[in-house]
């Protein structure tokens, strides 16, 4: 008979940021109420502190300008807890880090995957380092979790294939009650786009923009695609936007803490990405009836079927997107059906819980 954990420990590498609400803070509140239900209580490891949302009744220790692996360790070295369970989110798997909690605790380590790898593979010197770490550190984690099927793959394929019996797949999924969904007809003529991104290289916003550029002056002339999104590449991305005067076409606009409110708004979302684990983003766009033009990486496939609630094009080819956006924008293409059906019977955040729920017994 399984014995329900009293104590757990979630170490999450996941920055709270009031400006940027997304999917996972919804995991992360609904799994904290599911636990509270079943009288398990957590220890939360996150950056930093934060008051918004659900976080407020939040056992949070913040690592604050330490690792989260050095402040975990120091936590369980300076006081007298045994976790159950301890799992971890946006963790570089496979380290010494995990050897090391093994030294303090007798708890099942349990560590999930949301890490997109890149578009050709890792170099041969970080393959093998991979591999050595897999080999030797790999036994003090209990249960690999990917958060798609091409996760749980590329896991196997970096740290060995002799992991496949305890690793496993768990969908990401999003709240779909936070989500409004579109109820009018998409446009034809004049369709509304959105980016919803982190703004660094690997998404390909760039390839989006020299698109735009290729396309003739009078399909420009009512196009507009608002980017929701801060990082690192915004700069550049501006400069780029700004050098072939695309100021009236490309719209930024930061991070929202409530896009999950705006995708009705818009006919299509655009996710030229060039590396991708299971995106957020697609699910939360599909929920609202938006359907997604995107990349075949990462786990995209597996929830985007082309020219039926999405386009799909070759990833870094900002000509075919050029083509297609074109097509789109002149009435040629077009997605009719209702994209949240999908979302309702396979992506719920509710099933996203219950399912790591059933990972603590």
């Amino acid at each position: 008979m399984d014995v329900k954990p009293k104590r757990i420990a979630i170490i999450c590498n996941y920055e709270l940021l009031e400006s940027r609400v997304g999917g996972m803070d919804y995991f992360f509140w609904a799994f904290n109420e599911k636990c509270i239900e079943n009288q398990i209580k957590i220890d939360w490891f996150f950056p930093n502190k934060a008051l918004h949302g659900n976080y407020k009744v939040f056992n949070i220790f913040p690592s604050e300008n330490k690792t989260l692996e050095t402040t975990f360790i120091s936590y369980i070295k300076k006081n007298q807890v045994q976790y159950s369970h301890i799992v971890t989110h946006f963790l570089e798997l496979c380290t010494s880090f995990f050897s090391e909690v093994k030294k303090h605790q007798t708890a099942k380590i349990i560590g999930v995957d949301h890490n997109p790898r890149p578009l050709n593979g890792y170099p041969l010197k970080k393959r093998f380092k991979k591999r050595l770490k897999g080999i030797l550190y790999s036994k003090y984690i209990d249960l690999f979790v990917g958060v798609s099927i091409y996760t749980s793959h590329a896991i196997l394929n970096d740290f060995g294939s002799f992991l496949k019996s305890k690793t496993q797949t768990i969908y990401n999924g999003v709240l779909m009650n936070s989500i409004i969904s579109k109820t009018t007809e998409r446009s034809k003529l004049k369709p509304k786009f959105l980016v919803v991104s982190h703004l660094r290289f690997s998404k390909g916003i760039q390839d989006l923009i020299e698109a735009v550029n290729l396309l003739s002056e009078d399909l420009k002339a009512d196009l507009k695609i608002d980017v929701y999104g801060d990082g690192p590449y915004k700069n550049r991305l501006s400069e780029l936007v700004s050098a072939y005067k695309l100021e009236a076409n490309l719209n930024f606009k930061g991070s929202q803490s409530n896009v999950n409110e705006l995708y009705q708004n818009y006919d299509y979302l655009i996710q030229p990405t060039h590396m991708e684990c299971f995106s957020l983003s697609v699910l939360e766009s599909l929920s609202a009836n938006i359907p997604v033009i995107t990349t075949p990486v990462g786990g995209n496939l597996e929830v985007i079927s082309n020219n039926e609630n999405g386009f799909i094009f070759e990833t870094k080819n900002f000509k075919v997107l050029a083509a297609l956006l074109s097509s789109i924008i002149r009435g040629e293409k077009g997605i009719t059906i209702n994209t949240r059906k999908l979302i309702e019977n396979r992506f719920s955040i509710e099933m996203m819980v219950q399912k790591h729920i059933e990972l603590l017994k």
